[in-house]
């Protein structure tokens, strides 16, 4: 067999496995168990608060990871490998673990006095936002460093020669050259963020109308036995989380044409 020959029998066999996932979710498909699902007032609550905290998170994210990605990509000062390799421990580390290692943060003494003196993150909608924040900033920390790596830095330093200030070149320069990257690590934290579960059910736990987002309403109509509703919360997470994908996509290819 060729090289492309198997090259694109290996792309086929990504495509039929998650592909066969997503189809053998139509064996229990009901339309009426679909739409009951999606339009009752508790799966409501679960998307609001999904589509709040994923973007809180992803933002957060960004807000944090924009100046460290370019303080790694850019500057060389101590510390800077231990941080550059701590960016795969959200990958190293399981989400329950971390979970848990926020948790166990949080019965420390620091912890406990900004659980009682500043934000309740405990068992609180604010403890889903830190868990899913800390869930993808290393993504996209990650993203946005490759993305500042493929600006010139000639170019900055031509632009400080004519008289600008590093923050001016940084924000008339880099950011405008890597906007794609920017766009895409928000998209691609906000996805991994909206399907985030393990970290947010071990800090949130999973109180019904409270801290129930869409993985986690998921996991109590599956625990109950509900497959029929478990499956629409699935589907319903496919289509939010691929449509995001999409649009990302979408807004990339216009910005390479433009």
């Amino acid at each position: 067999m060729t090289l492309r020959g198997v090259s694109i029998a290996s792309a086929l066999g990504v495509l039929l496995l998650y592909g066969g996932l997503i189809l053998s979710l139509c064996w229990f498909f009901r339309g009426d168990a679909l739409r009951e699902s999606l339009l009752s007032e508790r799966t409501l609550f679960s998307v609001r608060l999904s589509l709040l905290t994923a973007t809180l998170a992803a933002g957060l994210a960004l807000a944090l990871g924009i100046p460290a990605a370019y303080a790694l990509s850019r500057f060389r000062f101590r510390g800077r490998e231990l941080t550059d390799t701590l960016l795969e421990f959200p990958i190293i580390v399981s989400p329950a673990a971390l979970g848990a290692m926020l948790l166990i943060f949080f019965n420390n003494p620091l912890g406990e006095w900004i659980q009682q003196n500043a934000v309740q993150f405990v068992f609180g909608v604010a403890g889903i936002v830190l868990a899913q924040f800390v869930t993808v900033l290393g993504v996209a920390v990650r993203l946005l460093k490759a993305s500042f790596d493929e600006v010139p830095v000639e170019l900055e330093t031509v632009a400080r020669t004519l008289g600008a200030t590093p923050r001016h070149a940084f924000a008339t320069i880099t950011l405008p050259l890597a906007r794609r990257g920017l766009i895409a690590a928000f998209i691609l934290a906000w996805a991994k963020a909206l399907g985030e579960f393990g970290a947010t059910i071990t800090v949130a736990g999973t109180m019904a109308m409270r801290t129930e987002t869409l993985p986690i309403a998921i996991f109590l109509r599956l625990a109950s036995a509900d497959i029929e509703s478990t499956v629409a919360m699935i589907l319903l997470l496919i289509v939010i989380g691929l449509s995001a994908l999409y649009v990302t996509r979408r807004l990339l290819g216009r910005a390479v044409h433009a």
